[in-house]
């Protein structure tokens, strides 16, 4: 692998050169600083699209690369999850569920050119989120009775499944959203949707799970969970059913014991349908993408996890219509996207110091209103 990787880097260098602009604004005076990554989830054939990412946050749409297995397909947020797109932690690697075939991609990052590694079997059946942490990757399943399953990521990217690694969640068809990591690498959480539980496994030395804690969420709705780089776990809450722009943010510790301690509780997102997180790199910030009412909601991480509105709590609106179904912080803190199922596009926004956010502008070229689902961005 390492003899190739040069003729890899030509290759790149080549495809780039041939790529024409995406449109006006994205033209050869905006240099190439990192990419951002969107999947397809595509039942024919699912597919990473890359776009270039400037220096100044604009994208150009480059090549698609498939996964080799297939998506679930269907309209807008078929697979209701965070996670189904996951960078590595150093953003070497991206991992990528194929809800359709049972099984994970690995692909090295280059650029904003892709390497499929391996495509390994899920462990169970309908994969919607991935996480890693160090040599340490799981997937939570959907499908049948819903679990997690452990991978040893090996140096070369490849994965290696855990004997014994297979957990179950509270209980079957519980509907998980998502799940992570802590920082230290102590404890995996997962979200059950249909249930409104987060579930706290304490990670153990052979890379298996302990017995699952189950632990109510604050608020209804628990759609999806992210650490703060303090170690504060925030969980996305759709909010009650009927509810007009009633969705909600909280943050909990998590002691020794998995029983999840609230730290802000249900902290209003004055948004509809909050479903998805963004933790800026620093930890200062998170941010919920508001798929019902096209807006994006702005908090300040203090260091106890207190969550506080930023500004008038949403920073940012979108287009009628854009269902913002997932988003994404550059490495370096400067940029937040959003997959706008309803509108085939990806909003760019600045982050400025105090957490407000500059709309530049979108990329259009997805196909509107399909099955999309996953962001990454380096």
């Amino acid at each position: 692998m390492l003899k190739t990787t040069p003729i890899l880097l030509t290759a790149v260098l080549a495809i780039s050169a041939t790529l024409p602009a995406h449109s006006q604004a994205q033209t050869s005076n905006h240099s190439v600083s990192g990419a951002v990554f969107a999947m397809t989830n595509a039942a024919n054939g699912n597919e990473i699209i890359a776009y270039k990412r400037g220096a100044d946050g604009w994208l150009q749409e480059g090549k698609h690369f498939p996964t080799g297995g297939r998506g679930s397909g269907g309209t807008v947020d078929p697979l209701a999850s965070q996670g189904s797109l996951t960078l590595s932690q150093d953003r070497s690697l991206l991992f990528a569920v194929n809800a359709g075939s049972g099984d994970i991609s690995v692909f090295r990052v280059l650029g904003a050119y892709l390497l499929l590694l391996e495509k390994v079997p899920c462990g169970g059946a309908d994969p919607v989120a991935v996480a890693q942490h160090g040599d340490l990757v799981y997937v939570v399943n959907a499908g049948g009775t819903s679990n997690v399953v452990g991978f040893w990521l090996n140096r070369d990217g490849t994965l290696k499944p855990i004997p014994d690694s297979l957990a179950y969640l509270s209980t079957g068809n519980s509907g998980p959203g998502s799940l992570s990591f802590s920082p230290d690498g102590e404890f995996l959480l997962v979200t059950e949707k249909a249930i409104n539980n987060i579930d706290a496994f304490h990670v153990q030395i052979n890379g298996t799970l302990a017995p699952i804690v189950v632990n109510p969420s604050a608020g209804p709705g628990a759609f999806a969970v992210l650490f703060a780089p303090n170690g504060a776990a925030l969980v996305a809450e759709t909010g009650p059913s009927g509810g007009t722009n009633a969705s909600a943010i909280s943050s909990y510790s998590v002691p020794a014991n998995g029983k999840l301690a609230p730290i802000s509780t249900s902290v209003p997102t004055l948004g509809a349908a909050t479903c998805w997180l963004a933790i800026t790199p620093d930890g200062k910030f998170v941010y919920t993408a508001n798929s019902a009412t096209s807006t994006v909601s702005g908090f300040a991480i203090g260091v106890t996890g207190a969550l506080t509105p930023v500004g008038g709590t949403i920073v940012a609106t979108e287009p009628t219509g854009s269902t913002d179904l997932d988003m994404a912080i550059t490495a370096d803190g400067k940029f937040l996207y959003t997959l706008d199922s309803g509108t085939g596009t990806v909003s760019i926004f600045g982050i400025n110091a105090d957490g407000t956010l500059t709309n530049i502008g979108d990329v259009g070229g997805l196909s509107a209103e399909a099955g999309l689902n996953g962001l990454a961005a380096n």
